[in-house]
């Protein structure tokens, strides 16, 4: 009963599930890691687009973007893979025998949702705990880096919140919730190259690349260090 062939499907699953756990351990996945910064629920933020947000709520729910990809992926194929057998053999003990077609459909959909559901519950507590065991966790490590707007547009502070797509100093791949300064005079529209400036709370403050905002903030940052030297 534990190794009939309508296992199978689930077998290949938990077997992906498992193979992605040892990456996780034993392998380099900086490449793969896709995590967002600060500490809001996703489904608290309110992120202001303009297409899209039935999407990214999806993902958000789906715990994308509170654990590294990698480990979420893990961690739903393990579950659809235990879920879906435990599914086939309750039904085989309280019918008699193994579901057809419909009823393999059904469990195979029940399975899926509950290992999603579970899934997205268990991503919070993966991510903290995967966190502990990186080398740098302090989120002042991405001033400076450059990326590319992930959401429609990128709104003023205050007034909403975007998404930018960042490779930090150890190649992770971040997605990051971003606003841009009050005095800014460009809005960073969708693939546009941004830097990330300051952050604020559980918000980057960015600015669109080679554009007259970047130049007057490296203006004021030239400032800064000359009134600094000058104080010293």
């Amino acid at each position: 009963m534990l190794f009939h062939l309508i296992h199978t499907p689930y077998w290949i699953v938990l077997g992906m599930g498992v193979l992605l756990f040892l990456t996780v351990i034993f392998g380099d996945v900086s490449d793969e890691e896709v995590e967002l910064e600060g500490d809001a629920d996703p489904l608290e933020v309110e992120v202001e687009l303009e297409e899209g947000i039935s999407f990214l709520t999806i993902l958000h729910w789906l715990g994308v973007g509170r654990a590294p990809l990698i480990l979420l992926l893990a961690l739903d194929f393990s579950l659809l893979g235990v879920l879906g057998w435990f599914f086939n053999v309750l039904f085989y003990t309280l019918r008699g025998s193994w579901p057809g077609v419909v009823w393999s459909g059904v469990i195979a959909i029940a399975a899926l949702l509950l290992a999603l559901t579970i899934g997205s519950l268990c991503s919070r507590p993966l991510g903290q705990i995967f966190a502990q065991f990186s080398e740098d966790t302090s989120r002042d490590r991405l001033l400076g880096c450059s990326g590319h707007v992930s959401s429609a547009h990128i709104p003023r502070s205050g007034t909403g919140i975007g998404q930018v797509s960042v490779l930090d100093a150890n190649r992770n791949r971040l997605i990051l919730p971003a606003v841009v300064p009050s005095w800014a005079t460009v809005t960073p529209q969708h693939g546009q190259e941004i830097l990330i400036i300051d952050r604020q709370e559980n918000e980057y403050i960015v600015v669109a690349k080679d554009s007259l905002d970047e130049a007057t903030w490296l203006h004021q940052q030239r400032q800064s260090q000359i009134k600094d030297s000058q104080d010293a």
